[in-house]
C-alpha cells in the first residue's frame, strides 16, 4: 500500500473513533474493525489472491478501501453490502478520495436477499461484519457462495463471542468446513471450504 493511501486510512479511522465516541447508540456508531483486522484482510487477499471478494457491511468503507487496495493488487473486484444508503453514500466518498473505487462495488441491499441471490461457488473472500443476529440465517447461503477453497473471514469472533456461539456451531459442525480463530484486533474467525 502507498504511503498516501495508508496515510489517508489512518486518518479514516481516527476520524471514526472519534465520531464513534461521541454516539450513544451503538448502531448510530461507524464502529469499523480494528487496523491490525484491516491490514490482515488485505494480507489475506494477497496471499489467497481473491479476486471475487465480498463485504458484508460496508460502514464508512475503512476496511472496504482495505479490500479495495488489495484486490487492485491482484486484479481482482470487491462487492461491499450495505443497508444503510447514507453509509454507502459516505463509503463511496472514501473510496473515491482513497483511489480504489475502480475496483470496488457498492450496493444498498439487505445481505440476506443478496445472498440468497448469488449464484453458487461465487466468491473467492468474503468477510463478514455485520449485525450479528442474522448470521445464523446466513450460513447456508455463505456456505453455498463460497468457492471452494475460499476463505470466510468473520470479525469480532473474541470481542462479541456471546453473541457468536450458535453462528461458530454451525461453521465448526460443517464437514466441509476448517476453521480457526485469530487472536488479532477483535479477533477474526476465519473459515474455508476446502478439505
Amino acid at each position: 500500500m502507498d504511503a498516501d493511501r495508508r496515510h489517508f486510512l489512518d486518518d479514516l479511522y481516527a476520524h471514526g473513533r472519534a465520531y464513534d465516541e461521541a454516539k450513544d447508540d451503538r448502531l448510530d456508531r461507524l464502529r469499523n474493525v480494528e487496523p491490525e483486522t484491516a491490514e490482515l484482510l488485505g494480507v489475506l487477499v494477497r496471499a489467497t489472491r481473491a479476486r471475487r471478494v465480498l463485504e458484508v457491511g460496508t460502514s464508512n468503507g475503512y476496511s472496504t478501501v482495505w479490500l479495495g487496495d488489495a484486490a487492485q493488487a491482484v486484479g481482482g473486484a470487491v462487492l461491499s453490502l450495505e443497508i444503510d444508503p447514507e453509509r454507502t453514500s459516505l463509503a463511496l466518498g472514501n473510496l473515491t478520495r482513497a483511489g480504489v473505487k475502480g475496483s470496488v462495488e457498492l450496493r444498498t441491499e439487505d445481505a440476506g436477499e443478496a445472498l440468497r441471490g448469488f449464484e453458487a461457488a461465487s466468491w473467492d473472500l468474503i468477510f463478514l461484519d455485520a449485525e450479528r443476529p442474522h448470521y445464523v440465517a446466513y450460513w447456508p447461503h455463505l456456505l453455498r457462495v463460497l468457492a471452494p477453497c475460499g476463505l470466510l473471514v468473520v470479525d469480532n469472533a473474541l470481542s462479541h463471542a456471546k453473541e457468536l456461539v450458535d453462528f461458530c456451531e454451525l461453521v465448526h459442525g460443517e464437514p466441509e468446513v476448517t476453521s480457526t480463530i485469530v487472536t488479532v484486533g477483535a479477533g477474526a474467525l476465519l473459515a474455508t471450504k476446502c478439505h
